[in-house]
Formats: structure tokens, C-alpha cells, sequence
């Protein structure tokens, strides 16, 4: 059974939204087990373009499934999380019964059923198709974002000249930047 904690930015969360909600994401229910309970966090956000963003995460004991969709109507962002998050399960579910079919643990949590029996036709095979080595060059935020604007890549690696760490810079989806910093 899934617990909802549902927020909303910018929006009143209404009796008809919470319904719809709950009544959409309640459906992935039924790829799990009986034992299931967690919660399902859901934030619905409006901004000021009247663009919704429904995010969805329900972290469980050995998986968290999170989804998260940008849309002009909220109620077919929802949709369209729904298929995301089954999508994800399938995906989970089709690794577990080929890798780990024997022990207990992960798989524990989807239900057996003839549907879920089905192979996977589009499982998607992780490959690196592609490494690239180069040495990072000691710079300031500043340059690094020029670094990255100038090559029009979405984030690029450096060495943080005063604290001599590795650090990323990418470009947020609202066009402004974000920095990670490692330890």
C-alpha cells in the first residue's frame, strides 16, 4: 500500500488533484508484492508560465523509483510520470529475474504474475560507447562556465584553483548554472 505525501509550490493542492493523484500513481501498485508499504512523495510545482513540474520519488528498501515531468497541463504530467514509473519497474523487474532470480532481497518486492512473466522487449543494455581522457587545467567558476559555454557542452569538468578540487559546472534547464563539488 502506497502512503502519499503530496505538496504543492505555487498551487493549492485540491481535494480533485490529491484524488487524481493518488488514483493515477496507485496503479503501479499492483507490480508489487502485498508486503509493500512506503510512501510516495509528490511535489507539484507552477511556475510563472504557467509550465507545471510533477515529481514523484518512492524510496523502498533496496529501490528508490523517481520520476519527474514538465508539462503545460499538471494532470498529463501525471500521465506521463505514471508511464515513467512503470517503465522503470519493468526495467528493474526484467534485471532482477535475469541476474538475481535465485536470491532474495530486491526481487522480493514485485509480485509474479503471467504479465510481469513477459520478457522486456525494449531493455536498454548500459555500453560506453566512447572515452574521452584530458587533464584538468586549474581555473575559477567563471572561466569554467566560459569553458563550457564556449565548447556548448551542458556541463564541463575542472580543477577548482583555490581549493585544488574536482568540480563541475552545468547548465540548469531554468538557463542558469550549478556547481557540484567533490570532497
Amino acid at each position: 500500500m502506497l502512503n502519499f505525501n503530496i505538496r504543492g509550490e505555487n498551487i493549492e493542492v485540491t481535494p480533485a488533484i490529491r484524488e487524481y493523484v493518488e488514483t493515477k500513481i496507485e496503479k503501479i501498485d499492483r507490480y508489487f508484492n502485498e508486503e509493500l508499504n512506503s510512501n510516495a512523495n509528490v511535489n507539484l510545482k507552477v511556475y510563472n508560465d504557467k509550465q507545471t513540474k510533477v515529481e514523484v520519488t518512492i524510496p523502498m528498501k533496496n529501490l528508490t523509483l523517481r520520476a519527474e515531468e514538465r508539462h503545460a497541463d499538471m494532470y498529463a504530467a501525471v500521465d506521463l510520470i505514471v508511464d515513467k514509473l512503470e517503465r522503470q519497474i519493468r526495467k528493474h523487474k526484467t534485471k532482477v529475474n535475469r541476474k538475481f532470480r535465485e536470491r532474495e532481497g530486491v526481487g522480493t518486492y514485485f509480485a509474479v504474475t503471467e504479465a510481469s512473466l513477459e520478457p522486456e522487449t525494449t531493455e536498454e543494455e548500459y555500453s560506453i560507447v566512447r572515452t574521452k581522457t584530458f587533464d584538468l587545467k586549474p581555473m575559477d567558476q567563471e572561466e569554467a562556465i566560459l569553458q563550457m559555454d564556449m565548447l556548448g557542452h551542458n556541463f564541463f569538468i575542472f580543477t577548482d584553483s583555490e581549493s585544488n578540487g574536482t568540480n563541475i559546472v552545468y547548465k540548469r534547464r531554468d538557463g542558469k548554472y550549478g556547481l557540484i563539488e567533490t570532497n
